[in-house]
């Protein structure tokens, strides 16, 4: 069930979370919860005649005021209205059991052509049986008509649409020519051929489409069929489509029709689908013909899938503008200063704000204010930041790595180089370390503020810059002075590629998280990759450190301090977003996890007063609303680990995350008890265009609600 589930030592799980999950025994408790179907009609201006319809209201319409999403159900040819209305019991066990929310569904009656218009705008003009504006009529009229009757949300997320066979075929058509309308489809052996259909279909017999006196042309079916429509897809607009097929469909007998099969042409549409980015497609074959013991199965089986999704409250965007170049950019890290401004650091492939570009990738710092002003700083090779912070002078930190000679101190490097930079208030550089094992790569992935201005650094190296190297890559970190020179660095690491991501200081301890793949010293190998935590004194003596995750692949991405002096790390484990606590000497206090049945992962943690924090990561699954393929997930846990509230937020596509799956998010608390989010999307932002390839977006949200407050500062 695409739910989020809460666990974990000292966690509290919400009552809004427990009254969303399924109750044993209550479809038997309250079996009388039914709902009702009723018979009722629409007007039509396209039809110039009402539309006929059957009604299902769930149980408790009539008592409430709430608004209702909208289920459209699609007969086959030959059938009438009539046919749905066996899927009632299963809506109301759905919906009594909380598989699904409680939604209206709206089947209409398609007389048209004899019970053969195929759901679309017929142009047959013949005396037998003439073309109706049958698609018109239901995407417009009746939608109109039902949503200004009945306490619906006319927004696409609250509708979706099915049919099976010929209303298969009208399902799939009215999904995908209609993205304004419908955000999902539920579409069973579907009477859909390419490129034609065989001689002996019946979608040739009926004049849907047709033109002027012929019944069937062949270049009117292939500009309604669906290869026609997914190249014009509009990415921002993402359909969800769940196609099922029987297993014992008719098998044409002609050997040149064979891949005209339904089994055949169901699976051509998933894979055709599936490789279009605005369409999110799952395919199932289930053990039956094509009658309704395929039907009834496949729609509950649909139901489970898209149902959860459906919502009367459209997504929480992006708020424009966002950072970035026409080319590929990367997001690098956010800071909140004192006058409640921000800074936003990311990786551009070109020139941003008049600033010169140096090479393929060049590190951009934008601070935004009254006083806001931008820096860019590359050679001729690639520079990537990731991590900004905020000194108490109004300057910034960043760090990140460079292949070339970024400090004017490493002439010919071609090998990444870890660099640190120090700007005042005003954006000028006031100094710029680079350092790293000579000919072999070294990168920093985590920073701090230390007392003195100056940063604690984490990362990793390929070479000896703490004595031998015990591996492929070794974790390091570092310190660095408030004039920049490197203080001391330590390498931490086993016999396999382990690497720091996050980095934070209590003024009395240091606190070092990552991955590794094999054991390190004072860790146990779990299996597979494994997250780890390690505490530090403030000369980089390792004190303890402790392995987390399980069998699979884990890591832990970030760390912080909370108010209460606990040092709370998150990352992901066995593919759910985790967090957990420890004190100074190592000790675990409290451990959550925030799981859906889809892949979740935590990139950052910010403070919250009272010893609460604010995680932020990326979800695939559903917490909130959801808004496309990867959003951005917030979390609020308080000081002992129990969730408050959780939401997403996000464009129709990837955001926070980049095409390698890997979380490319940061955040950090502002003055004003709001949290500051940056990160890369793929998408577009609410009221505003993308530069395009990846961009990068920074926005405020409230820790109480999860969701975005105001646009960057």
């Amino acid at each position: 069930m695409p739910l989020p589930r809460w666990s974990g030592v000292g966690a509290l799980v919400s009552l809004a979370l427990v009254a969303l999950l399924a109750v044993p025994g209550e479809a038997r408790v309250h079996a009388d919860r039914t709902g009702t179907i009723t018979a009722a009609s629409a007007p039509s201006a396209a039809l110039g005649e009402s539309i006929a319809y059957n009604l299902y209201l769930p149980y408790g319409y009539a008592k409430g005021a709430d608004r209702y999403p909208v289920l459209y159900l699609l007969h086959g040819r030959g059938d009438t209205m009539q046919a749905w209305t066996r899927v009632k019991d299963t809506l109301d066990a759905m919906i009594r059991t909380r598989r699904i929310p409680p939604l209206i569904a709206v089947m209409p009656d398609a007389p048209w052509s004899e019970r053969g218009s195929w759901y679309v705008d017929s142009r047959y003009t013949g005396s037998d049986l003439p073309g109706r504006p049958v698609e018109t009529a239901l995407t417009r009229d009746l939608v109109a008509h039902v949503d200004a009757t009945y306490r619906t949300a006319a927004i696409r997320q609250a509708r979706m649409v099915g049919g099976y066979s010929m209303g298969g075929s009208g399902a799939l058509r009215f999904a995908l020519a209609h993205q304004d309308l419908f955000g999902s489809a539920i579409v069973l052996s579907p009477a859909v051929y390419t490129p034609l259909p065989p001689s002996d279909s019946s979608t040739r017999d009926y004049g849907a489409y047709g033109q002027d006196g012929a019944k069937f042309t062949d270049a009117v079916y292939q500009e309604l069929n669906y290869p026609a429509l997914l190249p014009k897809l509009d990415q921002d607009l993402p359909v969800r489509l769940f196609v099922a097929v029987g297993d014992d469909e008719y098998a044409n007998p002609a050997p040149a029709d064979a891949h005209h099969d339904l089994d055949f042409e169901s699976a051509a549409l998933y894979n055709a689908a599936r490789r279009s980015p605005a369409i999110s497609a799952q395919l199932r074959v289930l053990d039956g013909g094509h009658d309704w013991t395929v039907w009834a199965p496949a729609f509950e089986q649909a139901m489970a899938e898209l149902g959860p999704a459906l919502s009367v409250t459209p997504p929480a965007g992006l708020p424009a503008p966002l950072y970035g170049t026409p080319a590929q950019d990367w997001a690098g890290g956010v800071a909140a200063h004192a006058d409640g401004s921000l800074t936003t650091g990311f990786a551009a492939s070109g020139p941003v704000g008049g600033q010169p570009c140096a090479g393929r990738l060049d590190a951009v710092l934008v601070r935004g204010g009254a006083d806001g002003w931008t820096r860019q700083l590359g050679t001729a090779a690639d520079e990537r930041l990731y991590g900004v912070a905020a000194l108490p002078d109004g300057g910034v930190l960043a760090a990140g790595y460079t292949k070339g000679d970024l400090d004017g101190h490493h002439a010919g490097n071609a090998t990444d180089d870890a660099f640190v930079v120090r700007l005042d208030a005003k954006g000028e550089v006031r100094w710029l370390t680079q350092f790293g094992a000579p000919g072999v790569a070294d990168r920093l992935y985590g920073l701090s503020v230390a007392p003195d201005g100056g940063a604690y650094v984490a990362g990793y190296t390929k070479g000896a810059l703490d004595g031998a190297n015990s591996g492929d890559k070794d974790a390091l970190v570092a310190r660095l002075s408030a004039d920049g020179a490197v203080s001391w660095v330590r390498q931490y690491g086993g016999v396999g590629e382990d690497k720091a991501y996050g980095v934070a200081s209590s003024g009395t301890n240091l606190y070092v998280a990552g991955s590794a793949t094999a054991a390190l010293p004072g860790t146990t190998a779990l299996g597979g990759l494994d997250g780890w935590l390690a505490g530090y004194d403030l000369n980089g003596t390792r004190q303890w450190a402790t392995s987390v995750g399980g069998t699979g692949d884990d890591r832990l991405n970030a760390v912080a301090v909370t108010t209460a002096g606990l040092a709370v790390a998150t990352g992901r484990v066995g593919g759910d977003l985790v967090a957990a606590a420890y004190t100074g000497a190592g000790k675990q206090r409290w451990r959550t996890t925030v799981a859906t049945p889809a892949a979740d992962e935590g990139a950052a943690v910010a403070p919250l007063p009272g010893g609460a924090v604010s995680l932020a990561g990326y979800t695939r699954g559903r917490v909130g609303v959801m808004a496309g393929a990867a959003d951005v997930l917030t979390v609020r846990l308080d000081g002992k680990g129990g969730q408050q509230t959780a939401a997403q937020l996000g464009t129709a596509r990837d955001d926070g995350v980049d095409p390698f799956s890997e979380v490319n998010l940061y955040a950090a608390a502002t003055p004003s008890g709001q949290v500051a989010i940056s990160g890369l999307t793929y998408g577009t932002p609410t009221g505003g265009a993308a530069p395009g390839n990846g961009d990068v977006f920074t926005t405020t949200i409230d820790p109480a609600t999860g969701l975005p407050t105001t646009a960057k500062g």
